[in-house]
């Protein structure tokens, strides 16, 4: 990516200004409680996604400057249990653009609420968005521009991911066809 970079809105003589990865850079924090419980006496796993879904949406329609919807989560790592009482902290940047598309990188960390000990990291995810219009028709985003090199690492990477990503999805449907083609 280059600083400045911008791009062609689809449809429009209007072109998108680049933002920085900080412009849209956020963190929720939340304590959690009994209720997010799960059979294990644990944090349920739904809870924290939801919380790692809430967190990255609010920087992509930050990001995008509108509405944007989850179009898929990817490798949701789960890396240590979260207990009642736990303050967890997700923190959430874009870290990859396409035309309407932005990858959107979350780091889920958590510590007591009444402990000085610092937050450890207890998970991670990769989330897709598209910005979307009133209609819920694709629109352009702007370009994110990587401030430091470890956001810069982040976009190579997030570029991978969306590389493997379409891979997948062309097997799959080829799979499919070839499968369709068989049982005819």
């Amino acid at each position: 990516m280059v600083d400045g970079m911008t791009i062609q809105a689809q449809g429009a003589e209007a072109e998108l200004p680049g933002k920085p990865t900080s412009a849209s850079r956020t963190t929720l924090s939340h304590i959690m409680t009994n209720s997010d419980t799960n059979l294990l006496g644990t944090v349920h796993g739904g809870v924290i996604m939801k919380l790692v879904d809430d967190a990255a949406g609010a920087v992509a329609g930050r990001h995008s400057e509108g509405p944007a919807v989850t179009a898929s989560m990817d490798e949701m790592a789960f890396l240590e249990p979260v207990r009642v009482g736990d303050l967890v902290h997700v923190k959430a940047q874009v870290n990859w653009t396409g035309r309407s598309s932005m990858e959107v990188g979350v780091r889920v960390l958590a510590e007591r609420w009444n402990e000085s000990t610092p937050a450890t990291q207890v998970g991670s995810a990769y989330l897709v968005f598209a910005a979307v219009d009133a209609d819920g028709k694709p629109r352009a985003v702007p370009p994110v521009i990587p401030e430091t090199e470890r956001d810069k690492r982040r976009c190579q990477e997030a570029e991978i991911r969306r590389t493997h990503r379409l891979a997948r999805r062309r097997a799959i449907r080829e799979l499919r066809a070839r499968r369709s083609a068989d049982e005819l």
